[in-house]
């Protein structure tokens, strides 16, 4: 499929993955992350691993998730 149009072009998009994940090989990570920047504005992708970290997910990888949710979406009253 081609570039996603319209609002959803500029989504921002957060895509966490430990190097040492025995399930999905961090290649598969890369190339995911590849794909979305030719669907999406390439400026919103950040791709974050976390060294050690199998198919699971950590306090720093938590931590990256607060802050990208804290920046792109509007507080809760």
């Amino acid at each position: 499929q081609g570039p996603i149009s319209g609002v959803n072009k500029d989504i921002a998009v957060l895509q966490c993955h430990g190097d040492c994940d025995p399930l999905v090989p961090l290649m598969f990570g890369s190339l995911t992350v590849e794909k979305l920047k030719t669907m999406i504005n390439p400026a919103n992708v950040t791709f974050k691993t976390y060294a050690g970290m199998m198919h699971s997910s950590s306090l720093e990888e938590m931590m990256d998730i607060k802050q990208f949710i804290e920046r792109h979406l509007p507080p809760i009253d």
